[in-house]
């Protein structure tokens, strides 16, 4: 996997085929939709089976400086609109990170609610071409999720610890993990539960803050929080900043509309998101209270 590289025109071609859409003059494709027509599948697919998998992203002769990119996307109920920006975005993204990043590689993830979802992991491999467009087809948007008020962000830290193999490192340098969710960061994974669904073997809950140890070792972790505006409260959104303490003191966490996460995604990538996005388009006033 990883062979080929992202154009244009691989895209329009996917999106007549796939979405009998067109392609906008700035890249997005055009139209409206909803989550269920960009996110088409009815059932987890295998190729999305996180059941004992290795998601490889290795060096080649026409990708010799890879740079593994987990991008995981909340398919709980509330994030139906995002989904369907990133979606559209998709190829203004790729064609913007292959002006200035070398040989980024993709590797997508849909993640729920492992108390309550029934595929609250999927993993794509690792693709550099329009198999990433063809990744994101294939994710189950389950529209799931429970009564906690999180959702389980840190299976994608897990995978990515203990289920990819990635030469980058051996060069000294990682990949980015980026979150894109609109709750708050799960305490921990359930022990009975995440061995199900991945067919490890575990001795007890994974605690967070244990986890964050083992993922950094492998990769930079990002969170994109979407803030929806007016459906939750002023104290909620500032519960949600401070559960993702770990990132937020890295300037590793921003809260930001539905239509600016394309951009954070970029931002991200090319090493611009302490400036850009870092900072959060969410601002305090003097009372506290979240102002934009």
């Amino acid at each position: 996997m990883g062979g080929g590289s992202w154009t244009t025109d691989d895209y329009k071609t996917f999106a007549s085929t796939t979405y009998r859409a067109s392609v906008s003059s700035d890249g997005s494709l055009s139209g409206t939709y909803s989550a269920g027509q960009l996110y088409r599948a009815e059932a987890l697919k295998d190729s999305m089976n996180p059941y004992k998998i290795i998601r490889e992203c290795a060096d080649t002769e026409e990708h010799p400086h890879t740079k593994p990119v987990i991008l995981a996307l909340d398919v709980t109920g509330s994030m139906g609109d995002t989904a369907v920006e990133i979606a559209k975005k998709l190829n203004v993204v790729m064609t913007n990170l292959y002006e200035s990043v070398e040989d980024v590689e993709f590797c997508v993830m849909g993640i729920g609610d492992l108390h309550y979802d029934g595929a609250p992991i999927q993993m794509s491999q690792f693709e550099s071409d329009i198999r990433i467009a063809e990744s994101i087809d294939d994710i189950y948007f389950e529209f799931g999720g429970g009564g906690n008020k999180w959702e389980s962000y840190t299976a994608a830290w897990y995978m990515g610890a203990y289920h990819t193999k990635l030469d980058c490192l051996e060069r000294g340098e990682k990949g980015i993990i980026i979150t894109i969710g609109d709750e708050r960061l799960n305490p921990h994974l359930p022990k009975k539960r995440l061995a199900e669904v991945t067919g490890d073997s575990l001795q007890a809950a994974i605690a967070t803050p244990e986890l964050y140890m083992e993922a950094i070792k492998k990769f930079d972790l990002y969170h994109i929080d979407v803030y929806h505006n007016g459906f939750r409260s002023e104290q909620e959104s500032k519960a949600i900043r401070k559960s993702f303490q770990l990132l937020d003191e890295q300037q590793r966490f921003a809260s930001v509309k539905t239509d600016e996460v394309a951009d954070a995604i970029i931002d991200i990538i090319c090493g611009k998101f302490d400036t850009a996005t870092g900072a959060s388009s969410v601002q305090e006033n003097e009372n506290g209270d979240i102002v934009w």
